[in-house]
């Protein structure tokens, strides 16, 4: 009648608790309440050493270094960061292309120059029209070259690039000043020659006469490139 009473009364409560018949299961339900609590006391202490130890990782650098302070105010100013320089990567494969130009002082340019009043040069297909328009000023002259006091190489290597720079900004008429040679040993245009052969390797070329009087006489070259648009 008891058991009865019991599970009449639990019944409001949800399942009814194991019911007791012998000391043995007694003794079995203190044992699974005690491991119970023991695991809930173990869990317990696990969180709080997770706690304990995120709070150390967290003051970990406060205990390494100590107690800071922030720097004073020197009322230093803030500049603002100025972007390096674009690259000319163009430039620099132009003049690479320079320095590779390979135009050679053995060349044997001697039957390509006109002999008439003063040696000139035209490439295959221009006319002698040309040449005498050239020396007659049709075109007007927009650089000049002086090679004066160069030695060879130097020489060489300045004429190479003016000449491709002039090309590329679609310069037509330019002179190159080589001199007489009238300061060189023996009074020999050293230049003079080698300038001529240099010319007529330069693809850009499309002919040269010796200069009028008024504009260097023996002592320079009026040149004709051929047509370029301007660089944009």
């Amino acid at each position: 009648m008891l058991a009865h009473d019991e599970g009449a009364a639990m019944k409001p409560h949800g399942k009814a608790p194991p019911r007791v018949q012998s000391l043995a299961d007694l003794g079995r339900i203190k044992r699974d309440l005690a491991a119970a609590q023991a695991r809930e006391a173990a869990a317990l202490a696990e969180r709080q050493q997770a706690e304990r130890r995120a709070l150390a990782e967290k003051n970990l650098f406060t205990r390494a270094v100590g107690a800071v302070q922030p720097l004073p105010d020197r009322g230093r100013a803030v500049l603002p960061v100025v972007p390096p320089a674009p690259i000319a990567v163009q430039q620099q494969r132009d003049d690479q292309a320079v320095l590779r130009e390979a135009i050679s002082d053995e060349f044997d340019f001697s039957t390509l120059l006109d002999v008439d009043d003063a040696l000139s040069f035209r490439r295959p297909g221009i006319g002698t029209d040309v040449t005498r328009k050239l020396r007659k000023g049709h075109w007007s002259l927009q650089r000049e070259l002086d090679l004066h006091g160069l030695r060879t190489d130097a020489a060489r290597e300045a004429l190479a690039a003016f000449v491709r720079e002039a090309h590329r900004h679609g310069v037509r008429c330019v002179r190159v000043v080589h001199g007489k040679g009238l300061g060189s040993p023996g009074k020999t245009p050293v230049l003079k020659a080698k300038v001529q052969g240099w010319l007529i390797q330069k693809n850009e070329v499309l002919a040269f006469v010796q200069a009028t009087p008024s504009e260097g006489g023996a002592g320079a070259l009026l040149v004709l490139l051929r047509p370029s648009g301007p660089v944009l």
